[in-house]
Protein backbone atom coordinates (compact mmCIF):
# COMPACT_ATOMS: atom_id res chain seq x y z
CA UNK A 1 0.00 0.00 0.00
CA UNK A 2 2.91 2.55 0.52
CA UNK A 3 4.43 1.68 -2.87
CA UNK A 4 0.32 2.55 -4.11
CA UNK A 5 0.68 5.74 -1.99
CA UNK A 6 4.03 6.85 -3.41
CA UNK A 7 2.48 6.10 -6.87
CA UNK A 8 -0.84 8.22 -6.14
CA UNK A 9 1.82 11.35 -5.03
CA UNK A 10 3.77 10.73 -7.61
CA UNK A 11 0.62 11.47 -10.15
CA UNK A 12 0.29 14.70 -8.98
CA UNK A 13 3.12 17.25 -9.66
CA UNK A 14 1.91 19.69 -7.26
CA UNK A 15 1.10 16.88 -4.22
CA UNK A 16 4.50 15.30 -5.60
CA UNK A 17 7.09 18.56 -5.17
CA UNK A 18 5.16 19.01 -1.90
CA UNK A 19 5.87 15.32 -0.55
CA UNK A 20 9.61 15.81 -2.21
CA UNK A 21 10.11 19.63 -0.43
CA UNK A 22 9.08 17.63 2.77
CA UNK A 23 11.02 14.56 2.23
CA UNK A 24 14.40 16.68 1.11
CA UNK A 25 14.74 14.18 -1.46
CA UNK A 26 14.87 14.90 -5.11
CA UNK A 27 13.51 13.01 -8.03
CA UNK A 28 16.44 11.41 -8.53
CA UNK A 29 17.36 9.72 -5.17
CA UNK A 30 14.10 8.58 -4.83
CA UNK A 31 13.78 4.83 -6.12
CA UNK A 32 16.76 4.75 -3.68
CA UNK A 33 14.74 5.55 -0.95
CA UNK A 34 11.43 3.58 -2.14
CA UNK A 35 13.52 0.38 -0.88
CA UNK A 36 13.85 1.62 2.63
CA UNK A 37 10.92 -0.09 4.54
CA UNK A 38 11.25 3.64 6.79
CA UNK A 39 10.70 5.73 3.58
CA UNK A 40 7.67 3.61 2.91
CA UNK A 41 6.38 4.21 6.61
CA UNK A 42 7.14 8.49 5.98
CA UNK A 43 4.94 7.80 2.73
CA UNK A 44 2.06 6.28 4.30
CA UNK A 45 2.39 8.54 7.44
CA UNK A 46 2.41 11.87 4.91
CA UNK A 47 -0.51 10.51 3.05
CA UNK A 48 -2.49 9.93 6.39
CA UNK A 49 -1.18 13.47 8.11
CA UNK A 50 -4.17 15.21 5.83
CA UNK A 51 -7.45 14.35 5.93
CA UNK A 52 -8.12 15.50 2.52
CA UNK A 53 -5.15 13.47 0.98
CA UNK A 54 -6.02 10.55 2.74
CA UNK A 55 -9.40 10.32 1.83
CA UNK A 56 -8.40 11.21 -1.70
CA UNK A 57 -6.05 8.10 -1.96
CA UNK A 58 -8.69 5.70 -0.27
CA UNK A 59 -10.94 6.76 -2.64
CA UNK A 60 -9.10 6.61 -6.03
CA UNK A 61 -7.74 2.96 -4.52
CA UNK A 62 -11.52 2.07 -3.46
CA UNK A 63 -10.23 1.69 0.27
CA UNK A 64 -11.41 2.92 3.41
CA UNK A 65 -9.36 5.12 4.81
CA UNK A 66 -9.19 2.64 8.12
CA UNK A 67 -7.37 0.22 5.96
CA UNK A 68 -4.73 2.72 4.90
CA UNK A 69 -4.00 3.83 9.07
CA UNK A 70 -3.86 -0.13 9.64
CA UNK A 71 -1.11 -0.66 7.46
CA UNK A 72 0.54 2.17 8.17
CA UNK A 73 0.28 0.94 11.92
CA UNK A 74 1.31 -2.93 10.54
CA UNK A 75 4.38 -0.79 8.56
CA UNK A 76 5.57 0.20 11.96
CA UNK A 77 5.11 -2.80 13.35
CA UNK A 78 2.25 -2.08 15.73
CA UNK A 79 -0.81 -3.70 13.86
CA UNK A 80 -2.89 -3.24 17.15
CA UNK A 81 -1.81 0.24 17.80
CA UNK A 82 -5.08 2.38 18.09
CA UNK A 83 -3.16 5.37 18.72
CA UNK A 84 -4.43 6.04 22.25
CA UNK A 85 -2.65 7.06 24.77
Amino acid sequence: MAVAALNFLASDRERFERFLALTGLGPESLRAAARDPNFLVGVIEHVTADESLLLAFAGELALDPQEVERAGRALMGRPGDTGAA
